[in-house]
């Protein structure tokens, strides 16, 4: 049967919607990467069944390469493609499980920079971390004019708060090239380590990134 045959909650991209992509068959998942059949009264599901078939297993399939996938009615080189390249996919989120670890400074500068360095406005990055400081998320959480990036404590705090981070660590860019912190960088970390410290949480760093220095916001103990 062809997937737009079957009852709509029973489609795989519905279910997927309502139960969640872990329950689905291997089947209905392989269905989706194919997208439509490649013959004539054979529908994404039966391709999914027939490379199964041929290959025994998931693993086996995933092993495949794209001029054997061919070889079996229905698959063309555009499917033969999509299903190699999601394999590929799977196989590069499992090397990069292993989560970065702010240890230093260092380890720091080379998470934030790739999202900071060639800007032409300021970006504020928030890095969140777990108790051992590995790498949750990292992302961009404000963009602000060329001159400068809106600090926003709350939604930092929720943020951290809401990824289960034990630490985090700020940093944005200088779009004018100098690295020296503003007066409002300065007053903006002690906002931000004030606010960590009455939720309990570990606020590591900030950084002020150029396209060839930095400097880290000394700002003194204390809160504003």
């Amino acid at each position: 049967m062809r997937i737009i045959d079957l009852p709509a909650p029973e489609r795989p991209r519905e279910r997927l919607s309502t139960i969640g992509a872990r329950h689905l068959a291997d089947r209905e998942l392989l269905a989706m990467v194919l997208g439509t059949g490649g013959t004539r009264g054979a529908g994404a599901h039966t391709l999914a069944e027939r490379l199964l078939t041929t290959y025994g297993s998931v693993l086996e399939l995933a092993r495949a390469h794209p001029a054997d996938l061919t070889r079996i009615p229905g698959i063309g080189v555009a499917k033969a493609a999509a299903v190699v390249s999601a394999f590929e996919l799977a196989r590069r989120a499992s090397r990069t499980s292993e989560r970065a670890v702010i240890s230093c400074t260092t380890d720091l500068l080379d998470v934030v920079t790739p999202l900071l360095q060639g800007q032409a406005r300021e970006r504020l990055v928030l890095v969140v971390c777990d108790s051992v400081h590995r790498v949750l998320s990292c992302e961009v959480v404000t963009e602000g004019s060329a001159e400068q990036a809106i600090v926003p404590v709350r939604e930092i705090m929720v943020a951290v708060l809401r990824r289960d981070g034990v630490a985090f660590a700020l940093a944005h860019n200088h779009p004018d090239g100098s690295p020296e912190p503003s007066d409002s960088d300065i007053e903006a970390t002690l906002r931000v380590r004030s606010a960590a410290a009455g939720l309990g949480l570990r606020f590591l760093d900030h950084l002020v990134i150029c396209d060839t220095t930095w400097r880290r916001v000394e700002a003194p103990a204390g809160s504003v």
